[in-house]
């Protein structure tokens, strides 16, 4: 019978940390596109950050606990 696969805490903390910056990143770009009068980009983007600001929280909470 097949073990069960354990979870690699390490990893998903460090893949959470990961996109938590890309989403910080984007979420700080993202009036440079406002200026420019690309609202849809920028909104875009914003809903992208998000996106991925959740992924990455769930990852580093989920990596926190045992």
């Amino acid at each position: 019978m097949a073990e069960p696969r354990t979870r690699n805490a390490r990893r998903e903390r460090l893949v959470g940390l990961l996109l938590l910056g890309i989403a910080v990143v984007l979420l700080l770009s993202s009036p440079t596109w406002f200026s420019r009068d690309e609202s849809a980009v920028a909104i875009a983007q914003i809903v992208v950050a998000l996106v991925l600001g959740g992924i990455g929280g769930f990852l580093v909470k989920r990596a926190q606990t045992p």
